[in-house]
């Protein structure tokens, strides 16, 4: 039930809940042997923290990322060649798990406790299994060196414990029912790490080393870093992501064409496994010119082309007409158009595709707030957070529809419990908050 309390006692409350968000539940300082170097360092995250932050964030980047694919294949796949690499790694006991993920956009990562990744985009680059060891090899070395755990303690990371914002980021429109236009739009990204050079050094010799030792040929990696260094070069708005967590450079390229000829030479007679790979994603590869499709209706929405957006979006839905992600991006791209009616549709498509997965409810529930569906969008809200619990947003929007019903106790209770997950005064949901309570009496 929601407390009384004065302006004093709410700002105090509220600094306090930030100030454990970021400190106390997260960090306890001490020494520790890094698993890479073998060196006595600071470091303020234990492995036990870094699973929790990893199994806390994780789901939520993996939902902005359009959930884990529904091909089994394709995912067991991915888990049986990460496997492979785990017997050479230096933290063979992280709980890894590695996972296709349905955004198109073109990266892969890793979070702190072991959670790896790659989207469908970046897999339909790739040409061999070779490769694909060689990528999550990287990824694996991120988390061995454990760089995510070093920015924590450099300060470089201020706090992970975002709530899962990422699926309302940048919710700053000028009506409360109005989605964001970059909601989703290219993989927000905002739970990663932004490595330094020197982490992508790193982590390309340890995932240079991991692959050759499961028993593939070191020319496989230099085949990824020759891809990425053409991705680099064009600049395209599909791999900005990528190269804004992992900078690349003609030297990671170079390094790697070393490697191959000095360091690892013995590996030339191992396999790349092209034909293996092939078949393994082959039917990732038959959707190739949707997602193609869904890849430059992506670009469209970054440079606000919204009407040729939707052109493509048409075009990828006849030809991935089962497709989760097709349907989504469509949603959003009518809710950018002030198309709720429209938005409604494509989201309900995207429910009965993927139940799930908490887009599809989400949008949903926008669409019915901008149609005054009120009563409707408070149960699309629940649906969200029964689905992915623990995002403040969704909070504030069960809140909101609560509100425009006119049930102000159970409003007021929603309101509340938003401005304690988030900090008091951070944006203009949390003012409206404030404000509603403050009107009804609640803060004093």
């Amino acid at each position: 039930m929601v407390q009384i309390f004065s302006r004093r006692q709410f700002l105090k409350y509220s600094l306090l809940m930030s100030a454990s968000m970021t400190t106390t539940s997260l960090f306890s300082s001490g020494c520790a042997v890094n698993p890479v170097s073998g060196r006595q360092e600071i470091m303020l995250v234990s492995r036990r923290q870094e699973i929790a932050i990893d199994k806390s964030q994780s789901v939520f980047q993996f939902s902005a990322d359009y959930g884990i694919t529904q091909d089994q294949k394709i995912n067991k796949y991915l888990g049986t060649v990460g496997k492979r690499l785990i017997p050479h790694v230096q933290r063979p006991g992280m709980p890894y798990n590695f996972n296709c993920v349905n955004a198109v956009y073109i990266n892969a990562y890793a979070f702190p406790g072991g959670s790896i990744a790659a989207t469908r985009g970046i897999l339909l680059k790739l040409e061999n299994e070779a490769q694909l060891a060689s990528l999550l090899g990287h990824e694996l070395g991120h988390v061995n060196a454990r760089h995510t755990a070093e920015q924590i303690t450099s300060g470089q990371i201020s706090s992970l414990m975002v709530g899962g914002l990422t699926i309302a980021a940048g919710a700053e429109s000028d009506s409360l029912g109005e989605i964001a236009q970059k909601l989703g739009m290219l993989g927000q990204s905002l739970l990663l790490s932004k490595y330094s050079r020197d982490h992508e050094r790193q982590a390309d010799l340890l995932g240079h080393e991991y692959m050759v030792k499961a028993g593939y040929s070191s020319k496989g990696f230099v085949g990824l870093m020759r891809i990425l260094n053409s991705l680099n070069k064009k600049h395209n708005e599909i791999s900005q992501i990528l190269f804004a967590t992992h900078p690349m450079s003609s030297e990671r390229l170079i390094s790697a064409i070393q490697r191959d000829k000095k360091r690892f030479k013995y590996s030339d007679t191992y396999p790349l496994y092209r034909e293996r790979y092939m078949d393994n994603t082959a039917s990732l590869r038959a959707k190739k010119q949707g997602i193609e499709l869904l890849q430059q209706g992506e670009e469209k929405l970054a440079s606000k082309d919204y009407y040729n957006a939707e052109s493509i979006f048409k075009q990828a839905i006849r030809q991935l007409n089962h497709d989760y992600t097709a349907h989504v991006l469509m949603a959003k791209c009518q809710m950018i158009m002030k198309k709720p009616s429209r938005a409604l549709f494509y989201a309900g498509r995207a429910e009965k595709l993927y139940p799930s997965e908490v887009q599809g409810h989400y949008i949903a529930g926008m669409a019915n707030i901008d149609l005054k569906r009120y009563s409707i969008a408070y149960w699309n809200f629940v649906e969200c957070d029964r689905l992915l619990p623990g995002n403040p947003q969704i909070t504030f929007y069960k809140g909101y529809c609560r509100d425009k019903i006119g049930d102000r106790r159970m409003a007021a209770n929603y309101y509340a419990s938003y401005l304690k997950m988030v900090n008091y005064q951070s944006g203009k949901y949390s003012r409206y908050a404030y404000k509603r309570l403050k009107k009804w009496g609640y803060i004093k």
